[in-house]
Order: structure tokens, then C-alpha cells, then sequence
């Protein structure tokens, strides 16, 4: 079964959360790797991911630094995210739903998430290369990201729901291409 390598380069790991009940706050992780298993017809079978906890980046450094603290993610103690799928489900038309394992903080809960895959390509340097949109949520509370801070109007300083958006590019294995 052919393996797909992750092209940080050309993938993008995004998330959103309301800040104080009014706005939404968006961020991203930088450093993200993995592999993806798919049939010889490009199938979705399996996929791996590994994010860089400390690579977040929401564009203000003192954010970022608070995220990446013991009161978040504690990139120091747990420097790495990882999803790893349990089962693929084909949903018709290159769409899929994916179950699998989230590890964050030393803490692994499911989650569940529908993809959307394209068909794979040979770019002009005659690699093999396919893309997948991935969206989803999450209770950040349900991987022990509790801190908070309730406001005088009774909102929440950080929403508890993260919603995500993945722009996945992947690059088959050398051994393993077959022709376009």
C-alpha cells in the first residue's frame, strides 16, 4: 500500500477559538509532519500526524507564549500533539470521515473529523502529490486545556470549543510511485 509523506511545506494546521464571547482568535502550528496510507487508487486508508507543540503562532508573542505554557499545551513537558487514525470511513467522491486518537498533553481522547481528498497529481518534478481539506472541533477542556477566566459579564475569556481547518499537501514515497 503506498505511503504518503506530509509536505510541511504546503500544509497548513489552523484553529479558531472565541476570545471573551465576541471575537474569534485564530491561530496555527508551524511544525507539522506525518504519513498517510492510501490504496494504489489513492484511497484514504490510514493517516499519522505530528504537530510541534511550541511551534504555535496566533501572531502576538505574548499570546503565544501563554498558549505554550503549562496553562495550554506545556510545550516544555509535552512537546509534541499527535493524531493517529483508528478508522477511515469512505463517505463517496474523495470525502471520508476520519476517527482516530488525539494526544494532547499526555492526554488521548477520539475525534472525529471529515476530509475531503483530491486526486493525485505529477508535479514538474515528477513527484506524486495529492491534497485533503480537513475540518472539525473539539472541547479543549475534554484534553485538560482548562484554565479560564470568567468575565464581569459573565463570558468566557477563552471559548472552550476549538474549531480547526487542515490544508494537507502529501508527497508519495519515491519506492513506491506508480504512473499517473
Amino acid at each position: 500500500m503506498p505511503e504518503w509523506t506530509i509536505d510541511p511545506a504546503h500544509t497548513t494546521v489552523e484553529f479558531a477559538v472565541r476570545h471573551m464571547g465576541i471575537s474569534t482568535v485564530k491561530g496555527r502550528f508551524k511544525g507539522v509532519s506525518g504519513t498517510i496510507q492510501a490504496t494504489e487508487d489513492a484511497r484514504l486508508v490510514a493517516l499519522e500526524a505530528t504537530l510541534d507543540a511550541a511551534s504555535i503562532d496566533t501572531g502576538e508573542p505574548q499570546r503565544d507564549a501563554h498558549l505554550r505554557s503549562a496553562d495550554f499545551v506545556d510545550a516544555d513537558n509535552h512537546p509534541q500533539i499527535t493524531f493517529r487514525s483508528t478508522r477511515v470511513k469512505p463517505l463517496g467522491a474523495n470525502r471520508y470521515s476520519v476517527e482516530g486518537e488525539l494526544t494532547i498533553r499526555g492526554v488521548t481522547r477520539p475525534i472525529r473529523f471529515e476530509v475531503e481528498t483530491t486526486d493525485p497529481v505529477t508535479d514538474p518534478w515528477g513527484m506524486r502529490r495529492a491534497a485533503a481539506t480537513a475540518t472539525g472541533k473539539l472541547n479543549r477542556k475534554d484534553w485538560g486545556l482548562t484554565w479560564n477566566q470568567i468575565l464581569d459579564f459573565g463570558a468566557l475569556l477563552v471559548g472552550e470549543e476549538v474549531r480547526f481547518h487542515l490544508e494537507v499537501e502529501a508527497v508519495q514515497a519515491a519506492g513506491e510511485r506508480t504512473a499517473a
